[in-house]
This record gives C-alpha cells, sequence and structure tokens, in this order.
C-alpha cells in the first residue's frame, strides 16, 4: 500500500516516453535501487506480474493505492524502498498474497473523496470573486445529499464518461455510498468533502458525476436530467476539476473472507497504517489543493464554463469524446 499527491502527471508508467513522470516511474526506479526487483523487470512491467488496483489521472492524489507483484523480500523492504522516493511517495506497508493474485481483479470496491470550496454549490447569480464569503446552509447541504443518493445503486453511466456505447454492458456500474460532509472552514476558505464509493469507475465518471451535481444545485440542469442521463440519449455532462479527487481506500472484502482466516495469509486491511494516512494526507495532500485551489481558482474557472451546456438538448457527440479520439481510443475503461 503507498499514497501520493498531485504533481504527478498520471499513475500509470508508458515505457519509452520519458516526457511525462509518473509515480510508477518512480515507483519501479526506487524498487529496482532498493534491490526489490532486478533491473530488467523495469523495462517489462508483466515480468513481476505488476498490476495496479485503480489508475488515476494528473491531479488526482491517493492515500490508499494497492499494487500486486512479485518482489524479492530483502530486510527492512518498506525503509529501503522509501529510501529511494520523492516525499511525495511513501510506501506504508506489503502482505503476502496468494499466488496469481492480481489487485485490480480481487479488488471489489473503491472507495474516493472529492475536496472543494462550498462555493461551487453556490446560486448561479453569487459573485464568484467573493468565494471567501460563501457558506454553504444546512437546506442545501441535505439537498446535495439528496441529489448524490440517487447515485446510489446499478445505474447506465455511459453518459459519465467518453466512448461508450448506451448498449455496452460494462457502462453499468454499481454505486454503494455518495454523499457530502459537514463544510469546514480552511485558510479563510470554506470547502467540503464528497465520499463516494462503488464497485469500480470509468475514466472521469466520478467528476461528471460531481459535476452533474454542482449543475442542479446552481440552476443550470434541472434535476430530471439525472434521471435521463442513465437512459439510452447522449447527454453532454460537465467534468468537475481533477483538482480535489483523492483515491481513498481499495476494498477486498471478498478476498478477506476467503484466505483472510486460513492461518497462512494476511487480511488486506490497513488499520495499523491509519495514524501514517492520516498524517501524510495532512501534510502532504489538503494542503495542496487547498493551496493549488487558492491559486488558480480551479473550481471557479471551471463554473464558468456551465453556462455553455445545454442540458436540455441531446448531444451527438460531446467534447470529452472528440478529446479522447485524440488523445487515446483505448481508455474509456479506466478509473477517474
Amino acid at each position: 500500500m503507498f499514497l501520493y499527491i498531485t504533481m504527478f502527471c498520471s499513475f500509470q508508467r508508458n515505457p519509452g516516453n520519458s516526457q511525462f513522470r509518473t509515480i510508477e516511474d518512480d515507483l519501479v526506479t526506487a524498487l529496482i535501487k532498493s534491490g526489490c526487483i532486478p533491473e530488467n523487470h523495469g523495462d517489462d512491467m508483466k515480468k513481476m506480474s505488476f498490476q495496479r488496483c485503480a489508475r488515476t489521472d494528473k491531479g488526482v492524489s491517493a492515500a490508499g493505492q494497492v499494487v500486486s507483484l512479485k518482489v524479492w523480500l530483502i530486510e527492512d523492504i518498506v525503509k529501503k524502498i522509501n529510501e529511494h522516493l520523492p516525499p511525495q511517495i511513501r510506501v506504508l506497508g506489503f502482505k503476502r498474497v496468494t499466488q496469481g493474485f492480481n489487485s485490480k481483479n480481487n479488488c471489489d470496491a473503491r472507495t474516493y473523496s472529492y475536496m472543494l470550496p462550498t462555493v461551487a454549490f453556490s446560486p448561479k447569480d453569487y459573485d464568484t470573486g467573493n468565494k471567501a464569503d460563501f457558506r454553504l446552509e444546512q437546506t442545501t447541504l441535505q439537498r446535495l445529499n439528496r441529489l448524490f443518493s440517487l447515485y446510489k445503486g446499478t445505474h447506465n453511466f455511459h453518459n459519465f464518461t467518453s466512448q461508450k456505447a448506451p448498449n455496452d454492458p460494462s457502462a453499468r456500474r454499481y454505486i454503494t455510498e455518495m454523499s457530502c460532509g459537514e463544510p469546514f472552514i480552511c485558510d479563510n476558505c470554506e470547502f467540503a468533502v464528497i465520499t463516494v464509493r462503488g464497485q469500480s469507475f470509468m475514466l472521469h465518471q466520478i467528476r461528471k458525476m460531481i459535476g452533474l451535481v454542482i449543475a442542479v444545485i446552481r440552476g443550470y440542469a434541472k434535476e430530471e436530467v439525472m434521471e435521463r442521463s442513465w437512459g439510452q440519449e447522449k447527454v453532454d455532462i460537465p467534468k468537475a476539476p481533477g483538482l480535489g479527487l483523492v483515491l481513498e481506500r481499495v476494498h477486498f472484502e471478498r478476498y478477506n473472507k476467503r484466505f483472510g482466516g486460513d492461518g497462512l495469509h494476511e487480511r488486506l486491511e490497513w488499520d495499523q497504517e491509519e495514524e501514517a494516512i492520516k498524517s501524510f494526507k495532512e501534510a502532504h495532500i489538503y494542503p495542496t489543493i487547498v493551496e493549488t485551489e487558492c491559486q488558480e481558482d480551479s473550481m471557479v474557472s471551471w463554473m464558468s464554463s456551465l453556462p455553455i451546456h445545454d442540458f436540455e438538448a441531446t448531444a451527438t457527440e460531446t467534447k470529452d469524446d472528440k478529446d479522447q479520439k485524440l488523445d487515446n481510443p483505448d481508455r474509456g475503461n479506466e478509473s477517474d
């Protein structure tokens, strides 16, 4: 298990592309330098059966990422790996698993959080230049949580990613929890944290789920658009900024139930690392999100784009679809 913050381009490594630094680039380098894997495994990660639990895009942090791989179990393995990692990336622990274990396939749920300034939920006529003065009312918070609860259950989320046909079975996703917590003040600005747990997520799905609710709360879209977005027609849904999104935890409940009590394998739980996780988030993740938001106004800038969306019309092709065709046609199955 390990953690990282938003300064990197993305999580997944792109062999042969040294232009953009990723989390996996630094992790593989540290594994080689610490003596956990032979150098040639860095060129072909299949040799060590490397698999990530979830991919994260640029601007997305993680407080509980898990990867599976074959390594030499050297003494003080965590300490030695961390000696070769930047302070923004930390390995917290290793656990022995069953032969053939795959962190992605054995993971049965993922929990994300999204930290944002509450001015995102202000009425459309509010002067966002006064974002520090905005305070979220309890009635608005209650409405927010009612809207977020509509996502619970199984729905067709083809409109919440790119290049997914309405009849594609993989677009159906199961959400178990989604809610917004009580607001709090940080650096003279009010923030709140949205938490969502689901079986798995597609590329940009969470950001679009949040973006649509913001559009409804601000008065740019009617509540009915949420149910319509799960139907067959194409709906152009705004994608909230990546800043603020954090992979909080990955869950292995079925694995733990089957192997956690067999006396040979450890349960894939991280209770002993909770204090270290909390410290890392408070020292690195939260300050980075708040500081970047205050300096760059990413949320307020994004909010100015909401009026260009026509939530009543049926879209033939969204901007995200066009961008993905130019970028990489195979990315529709990635997590947020």
